[in-house]
């Protein structure tokens, strides 16, 4: 009985400790955004080295080909030109959303957000007068 006791006290007391420790864990922080340093036109985020680059649709440079890889990125950060929402879905924070950029292979292309770790917001849109306008 004595045993089963002293089990039982030190599992209750193993358990307590795991519950303090996951209530004490830290949370997890927001990336940082993107920043640029060159009035707007190249902002830098940080990105998953070997991320590929996709390549464009037609002959415009307005939507990416999520079935056409151009190159590949290795630098970290890397720098992008501007963002694109309502594209296609690639997931995470901004399902829809794209940044315009050129691969280390120099190709012109587009980079899905979910590999690039800094929070894209701050990066100015590809096309700005396309966007939404509130109503009023």
């Amino acid at each position: 009985m004595r045993v089963h006791k002293k089990l039982g006290t030190a599992l209750a007391t193993a358990a307590l400790a795991v519950g303090f420790g996951a209530v004490a864990a830290p949370s997890a922080h927001a990336a940082a955004g993107c920043w640029t340093n060159d009035g707007g036109i190249k902002w830098y985020c940080n990105n998953v080295s070997g991320a590929a680059v996709y390549g464009i649709i037609g002959n415009n440079h307005s939507y990416p080909d999520p079935d056409k890889i151009v190159g590949h990125m290795y630098s970290n950060p890397s720098w992008f030109y501007c963002k694109e929402d309502g594209q296609a879905w690639v997931g995470g924070p901004h399902p829809t959303r794209w940044l315009m950029t050129v691969a280390d292979n120099g190709q012109l292309g587009f980079m899905k957000d979910t590999a690039i770790y800094s929070e894209t917001d701050p990066v100015q849109n590809c096309y700005p007068s396309l966007q939404a306008t509130p109503a009023r």
